[in-house]
C-alpha cells in the first residue's frame, strides 16, 4: 500500500491565512456597521465580496495563480481601513500581509526541503 502524498506546506499555510481573514473581514463589518461609518448596503456588498474572494482565493491555492490571488487580496483589509480612517482595520491588514509573506515563504521552503529529503532517499 503506497502512503499518502503530503500535502503542500505554502498550500496549507496560505489558504489557512486566507481563511482566517474571511473571519476578520465578517468582524471588521461588524464592528464598520456598529460604529456607522458607512452606508450599510455599501457595506454588505463590499464585505460579501471580499470574503466570497477570499474564499475562492483560498480554494486556488493549490493551482498556478493560487499565490497571486492570495497576494493581490491582501490590498483591500489594509485599504479598507484608510478609506474609512479606522486605524486599527490598517494595522490588522497589514499583520494579515506579514502573515501571508511569511506562509508564502515559509511553506515554499518546507516544500523545497521535504522534496530533497525525499530526493535523497
Amino acid at each position: 500500500m503506497p502512503a499518502p502524498a503530503r500535502r503542500s506546506a505554502r498550500r496549507q499555510f496560505c489558504a489557512t491565512i486566507l481563511g482566517l481573514e474571511v473571519l476578520v473581514v465578517l468582524f471588521a463589518a461588524l464592528v464598520l456597521y456598529g460604529l456607522r461609518l458607512l452606508d450599510p448596503t455599501t457595506l454588505l456588498i463590499a464585505s460579501v465580496a471580499l470574503g466570497l474572494s477570499l474564499t475562492v482565493a483560498a480554494g486556488l491555492q493549490g493551482g498556478p495563480g493560487g499565490v497571486v490571488a492570495g497576494s493581490v487580496l491582501q490590498v483591500p483589509l489594509p485599504l479598507a481601513g484608510i478609506l474609512v480612517g479606522e486605524p486599527m482595520l490598517i494595522v490588522i491588514g497589514l499583520i494579515f500581509v506579514a502573515l501571508w509573506v511569511v506562509a508564502v515563504r515559509l511553506g515554499g521552503r518546507i516544500d523545497r526541503e521535504r522534496a530533497e529529503r525525499e530526493a535523497q532517499a
